[in-house]
């Protein structure tokens, strides 16, 4: 099933999508696609709820998110085009929940800004918390996947003293979406084409299953680590093709459009422009 959020930022409602692609109003069944109704989304039958007219902004297909993960150079093409090693272990990071947003609203470099890029990531919204659990389990864990453009600005990630938090959290920089899709229609989350265009011309391709790390693999460290709770979204890592690594490097300027694609997962656009 596909689940969606919709409407005015912080007044999003809930819904999910009909065969036809259509939004159907879900909020006479549950409040919100948020905590605790994430470990037992509602199977209804779309056609049975009220049709959402018009068109809608799309908000987060989760809301409430708790923690939002990022993992680093989990494809070894993208840590060679980086410089970097493949890592021995999952390196993770996180970026302020502040910074989520929908999947077709603005990109906002924020003050100071010089070298914003961006990376198409398969995201995973988990369902049920976990702590301590193993790789065979851990994907019993998961509420769904959708796209994620973990948006970073190079220099304040890099060049500033701290952690890559600094350079992945300005608001705006997480846009999520548009859909948040259930493990048994997604599939094998191993083996997902993924996609990025910059001003219609493509810069990003690969698919999920040249991970270092794969889904499963990663919620088991991380369980290790911290306890993951419903609505924690964990950002799985990006293929090569990103600004940084071009030569000479292609950052983000105002007016650019990243168009963004995972199979079956659907599409994100964003204008990028500059904060006040």
């Amino acid at each position: 099933m596909h689940y969606v959020r919709y409407g005015e930022k912080g007044a999003e409602k809930p819904g999910m999508l009909d065969d036809q692609g259509r939004i159907r109003d879900l909020s006479a069944v549950i409040p919100d696609l948020a905590g605790d109704v994430l470990g037992a989304l509602p199977k209804v039958d779309p056609d049975s709820l009220p049709l959402v007219s018009g068109n809608p902004r799309l908000g987060p297909p989760v809301g409430q998110v708790g923690k939002f993960i990022g993992i680093g150079l989990n494809y070894a093409d993208h840590a060679a085009e980086a410089g970097m090693e493949p890592p021995a272990m999952p390196i993770v990071f996180m970026k302020a929940t502040s910074s989520i947003c929908g999947p077709n609203d603005p990109v906002y470099l924020p003050r100071g800004a010089e070298k914003g890029d961006w990376e198409v990531e398969l995201g995973v919204v988990i369902g049920k918390t976990a702590k301590y659990v193993s790789e065979a389990e851990a994907l019993d864990y998961v509420a769904g996947y959708c796209i994620v453009n973990d948006v970073s600005e190079r220099a304040f990630q890099m060049e500033r003293v701290g952690q890559w938090t600094k350079g992945k959290s300005a608001d705006t920089f997480g846009p999520i979406g548009p859909w948040l899709v259930t493990p048994d229609d997604a599939g094998d989350p191993q083996g997902l084409d993924l996609s990025l265009d910059l001003n219609g011309k493509n810069v990003q391709t690969g698919n999920t299953s040249t991970m270092i790390f794969t889904v499963a693999q990663i919620i088991a460290h991380l369980s290790e680590l911290m306890s993951l709770q419903p609505g924690d979204v964990i950002a799985t890592g990006t293929p090569p093709g990103v600004g940084m690594g071009m030569k000479p490097p292609r950052f983000l300027k105002e007016g650019d459009v990243m168009e963004l694609q995972i199979d079956g997962l659907g599409k994100q656009r964003q204008e990028v422009r500059r904060d006040a």
